[in-house]
């Protein structure tokens, strides 16, 4: 089951009633108790989480501010919030980081997205293969110490990892220096005594566990049984990229006292967050994730060397030339489906998602049949035939898909230019852009006072 599905099923019912009594919020509370089972959350942890909920809404008093609908609402999503976990602060110093895991697990693949992070902020990265376990391990970290550019060490054919380490220590000066270790299939006394001899010659500074976020309630015994081998730091989650376990794994991982640290969202080497669990739990209920999409957004803005989507004159002019740009741009956010997901709009019917990725490649293709002129200003193609012949033929569109196009750009066009001349309309913009919180969670199920 989807658990991020279930809860927003959950939670609407709820929010649709034209009240809320005692009731209504028992019926609420079993059917999150069914959603958070069959998404393999422990039976356990989510009577604990019914009792307190119950315990909150029924007997504690509610903010003035709030209607008992956005009480109820605001409970559930603290609570959580407190299953999911404490959000991570990563160190951003000099330091050295061993990871540890099961075959299976995304492991190496884990070391070259961490090392991708660090690397992303300016520090300079080492990666250590002393995987001697595992075949071609070695050669696969390899190559992606290449891809993003990084130090790669190791020592081919050598069968000890502590020798493996104890010569990248003596080799590298990077910012960090991170060690992929060997795994297993299943956790054992070898496995133990690999790991503390590299963690004797290395005295790692971070400790992670990598493990599948489709584990579920297992999650919480891997991070047990390696915390008393070597003292875990955190806990790095994979396929997290829409996996209805995901939220069993970091519950059980946070039950076993252990913090969640990055979560890995895609197979690219930015896929990969710092675990924020308010974050997490408001993606799985559909509150707006503002904050994070407009992370992304920076992120390429600056490796496309764009102007800013800032203020007054400083806005850039729009011509198809430069909405091409941020075209390009907007196709690094990922999927449209984890876009839509950002937006608080995670239920948008697949077959809609994937019309609307259909249309952003059909307008590439248009854009690429055009001109130079005709991309810097698209009136020479809104009254020629023969242009729209020619971007229709060269496209393999019809000439109404390009006339569609170049409406829905003077559409863009007209807002572009509102926004940089109405000072009001641009704030009000500003306003919703930065929504979230108390007024995200109204919006939730179209809750209404």
């Amino acid at each position: 089951m989807d658990l991020g599905k279930g809860l927003r099923e959950t939670l609407a019912k709820l929010t649709n009633r034209p009240y809320v009594d005692e009731d209504a919020v028992r019926a609420m509370i079993k059917d999150l108790q069914r959603v958070l089972i069959s998404s393999d959350v422990n039976v356990k942890l989510v009577f604990e989480l019914s009792k307190r909920i119950e315990e909150k809404t029924l007997k504690t008093e509610k903010i003035a501010a709030l209607s008992l609908k956005e009480h109820v609402m605001k409970i559930v999503f603290d609570e959580l919030v407190a299953l999911m976990g404490k959000s991570y602060s990563p160190r951003l110093d000099k330091h050295k980081i061993l990871l540890c895991g099961l075959f299976g697990s995304g492991k190496t693949t884990s070391a070259g997205k961490i090392a991708y992070f660090y690397k992303s902020r300016g520090m300079s990265v080492g990666l250590v293969g002393a995987d001697v376990d595992r075949p071609a391990a070695q050669e696969q970290l390899e190559q992606i110490a290449k891809q993003i550019n990084v130090r790669y060490y190791t020592i081919k054919g050598e069968r000890s990892a502590r020798r493996i380490v104890e010569d990248a220590l003596a080799k590298s000066n990077e910012d960090i220096l991170i060690i992929d270790s060997a795994g297993r299939s299943a956790f054992d006394g070898e496995l133990v005594q690999e790991l503390k001899e590299i963690n004797d010659e290395l005295k790692p500074d971070e400790t992670y566990l990598v493990i599948s976020g489709d584990v579920g309630q297992v999650a919480g015994k891997q991070a047990e049984e390696f915390n008393r081998a070597v003292k875990l730091s955190g806990v790095i989650a994979t396929k997290m990229d829409g996996s209805g376990k995901g939220g069993g794994a970091l519950s059980a991982v946070a039950a076993s006292g252990t913090n969640v640290a990055f979560i890995g969202t895609g197979e690219k080497m930015d896929d990969f967050e710092i675990y924020d669990s308010t974050r997490f739990v408001g993606r799985l209920l559909g509150v707006p994730d503002i904050a994070g999409l407009m992370e992304k957004v920076k992120k390429i803005s600056e490796e496309h060397d764009m102007k800013k989507f800032g203020t007054g004159t400083e806005l850039e002019e729009l011509t198809i030339e430069t909405f091409y740009e941020q075209l390009k741009a907007a196709k690094k956010l990922g999927p449209l489906s984890g876009v839509f997901s950002m937006l608080g709009a995670a239920d948008v019917p697949k077959e809609i998602v994937q019309q609307s990725e259909g249309k952003l490649k059909k307008y590439e293709a248009m854009i690429n049949s055009m001109t130079k002129a005709e991309k810097k200003d698209a009136g020479l193609l809104r009254k020629n035939r023969t242009r729209l012949e020619r971007v229709a033929k060269g496209s393999g569109c019809d000439i109404k898909d390009v006339r569609e196009f170049l409406s829905q750009f003077e559409k863009m066009h007209k807002m572009m230019n509102m926004f940089k001349k109405n000072r009001g309309f641009r704030k009000q913009m500003e306003r919703m852009m930065q929504g979230g919180g108390i007024e995200g969670l109204k919006n939730l199920g179209g809750m209404t006072k």
